[in-house]
């Protein structure tokens, strides 16, 4: 079954949201969900300092700082199909485009 992970911290909008979306598209495809808050002193936490959330799908780095539900679904569907997820730029916010 596919992982998904968020990597949030206290008192952050953008992870609150993140987590929101990430429980919608759960109710609609079946994933495992772990949810990490870390805080200062934590290992990840001065890595992802500048970048939360942070959410990584089967280990590899998927979303920061915002999640679109379009494409948390099709990154979780390429994962199901047995498809590499397609190389993610993680400088270029996954906002959806109208």
């Amino acid at each position: 079954m596919t992982l998904v992970e968020l990597y949030s911290k206290d008192e952050c909008h953008l992870c609150d949201e993140a987590l929101e979306t990430i429980k919608k598209v759960q109710e609609q495809v079946p994933f495992s969900l772990r949810v990490f808050k870390l805080m200062p002193g934590d290992p990840y936490f001065e890595e992802y300092r500048e970048m939360f959330p942070v959410v990584h799908i089967n280990k590899v780095l998927a979303f920061k700082y915002r999640v679109s539900e379009k494409m948390l679904k099709i990154r979780i569907q390429q994962t199901t199909d047995g498809e590499r997820s397609p190389e993610i730029d993680p400088d270029e916010p996954a906002i959806e485009k109208a």
